[in-house]
């Protein structure tokens, strides 16, 4: 919770000293482990591996369970910071923000990409120094001069911080390069501090994998008065342990100066998003939220494998088999074999082939109230009932920034160019092509509803969920429109076929909301290019 109200100036020197201490008291670490005991060889952990069946399990040795047949899925790692920064709205002006940062995947997610890493990816130290600002578009100083942005210049994905533990290899506790998550907390600060992304990093596992999502708290470089604690809530997400779930309550909070590694394993594909769980009200509106999303086995069928005799195999898992009487279950088998098989892009395991899809995008929904967002910079009390959004976002962006290609900069307090909001909306699609679009709301005091002219909307899932009845008959449904509160999520696909070239709009038919605060035009909507 924060902290406010009497002896602000004593308090505020007091956090200013703490806000210093990430610095040089700091506990950061990252875990991105090679190998486990459910993924026990490091070689085969670094791709996605064909699937034929579920995982065999056996007791090996110390009686734990471990796989023996058909080692499904792989080891997946992300870090993220817990901080502010600033967002440009669409009319301009700059928007305070409480939001996660990217420190890995850099290069990914400026290119639009999520940010998760294979082992191989993530545990690789940097090439060059690392500069303040968003280094995912920064040619930093070692490869050209500082505040000279190259796209394509920068490719490093790994761990912001990870360095080779110089004690342990001394000592001859590892060999060198002795990658053990030990970090050099300069590089985190320089890059984490005033980074804020809004949407937060994108996130992306498939079925089976292990993930381990490490939280770095750099502090609130704009509030020093602010104890403030972050958590990774993942909204709706299928976890077995409330020791990683994110709501302080049951499990843990990540102070200043400290990292905390969350483990997930993914059980069921579908669309999800995750946010802080402290203060949810005021964290939630302040921009500290993302999505994630699960693919399905399904996209790793063999090419011309029978997608309904697959997912027959699936019932051989315990943790995702569909048995008669389970009346939560995900994934029946269809009620007609179509005989479809694999070698595709699906949305969830359907057996028949129906969530196809060709290119996908992800479309976070979330609106901001510039006055709880000026004096929650200003040391002022916030007015939660007051609350009242007047900038109504897409992927962090009102039109027309939705159609902007690349990342959004923003000047910050710092001095430093951040690049905020990496991820654009506008949805191009190849004639002929059918594009799934992941769309969540995340918003905290409005319903919000999208619209689709010329290109009909076909809804084939619901938070998390494919929409179908326990009898396998499938329960999708063709609209021109969509409505969404906060913390609900749909799986879209729009079907170019037979559509003519040209520009399309996906928007909102609550005229109140296609304005960016008090001007005219934008709000929420994007475009729809078919070409």
């Amino acid at each position: 919770m924060s902290s406010r109200g009497a002896g602000a100036i004593l308090s505020t020197l007091a956090l200013v000293c703490v806000a210093a201490l990430p610095a040089t008291g700091q506990s950061f670490r990252v875990q991105c482990p090679t190998s486990t005991l459910t993924h026990p060889v490091a070689a085969s952990n670094n791709s996605e591996p064909v699937y034929n069946g579920p995982t065999v399990q056996s007791h090996g040795a110390g009686g734990y369970l471990t796989p023996s047949t058909n080692i499904n899925g792989a080891i997946k790692c992300q870090q993220i910071s817990g901080g502010d920064g600033y967002a440009t709205m669409g009319d301009g002006t700059q928007t305070y923000l409480f939001s996660f940062g990217p420190l890995s995947g850099l290069a990914d997610i400026a290119s639009g990409l999520p940010g998760t890493q294979y082992p191989s990816g993530f545990n690789a130290v940097a090439p060059v120094t690392l500069v303040a600002g968003d280094p995912a578009t920064t040619v930093g100083p070692a490869a050209g001069s500082p505040g000279t942005y190259n796209l394509g210049a920068f490719t490093y994905n790994g761990a912001v911080g990870l360095t080779p533990d110089l004690d342990g290899i001394a000592s001859g506790a590892c060999a060198s390069p002795c990658l053990n998550g030990h970090v050099d907390p300069r590089p985190i600060m320089d890059v984490g501090v005033m980074n804020g992304n809004i949407p937060a990093p994108l996130m992306a596992i498939d079925e089976d994998d292990e993930y381990f999502l490490t939280l770095t708290n750099v502090g609130m470089i704009m509030r020093p008065d602010l104890f403030e604690q972050h958590t990774v809530h993942f909204h709706g997400y299928p976890n077995a342990s409330s020791f990683y779930d994110g709501v302080p309550d049951a499990s843990v909070a990540i102070n200043i100066g400290g990292s905390f590694t969350y483990y997930y394993l993914a059980p069921d594909a579908g669309t999800y998003f995750y946010h802080c769980h402290i203060t949810p009200p005021e964290h939630l509106q302040m921009g500290m939220v993302g999505q994630i999303y699960v693919r399905p086995r399904q996209n790793r069928v063999p090419t011309g494998a029978d997608l309904f005799a697959s997912l027959q195999k699936q019932q051989g898992d315990p943790r995702t088999a569909c048995n008669t009487s389970d009346l939560v279950c995900s994934n029946p088998l269809p009620a007609v074999n179509t005989g479809a098989v694999g070698g595709g892009k699906y949305a969830y395991n359907d057996g028949d082939g129906t969530t196809a899809y060709d290119v996908e995008y992800p479309l976070q929904i979330h609106g901001f109230d510039p006055n709880f967002h000026f004096v929650g910079m200003t040391f002022n009390p916030e007015g939660f009932a007051d609350m009242k959004d007047k900038y109504f976002l897409l992927n962090g962006r009102s039109y027309p920034d939705t159609v902007t290609p690349g990342p959004l900069e923003t000047m910050s307090a710092d001095g430093q160019v951040h690049f905020s909001q990496p991820l654009p909306s506008i949805i191009n699609i190849t004639a002929g092509q059918k594009a799934l679009l992941r769309i969540s709301d995340l918003d905290v005091t409005e319903y919000q509803t999208l619209a689709s002219l010329g290109i009909p909307m076909k809804v084939i899932g619901y938070n998390a969920k494919l929409l179908r009845d326990q009898a396998g008959n499938n329960m999708y449904y063709t609209t021109n429109s969509i409505t969404l509160a906060g913390g609900e999520s749909l799986d879209v696909i729009l079907d170019s076929t037979g559509v003519p070239s040209g520009t399309y709009y996906l928007y909102t038919p609550n005229l109140d909301h296609l304005s960016n605060d008090a001007e005219n035009f934008g709000g929420l909507m994007t475009e729809v290019r078919v070409n």
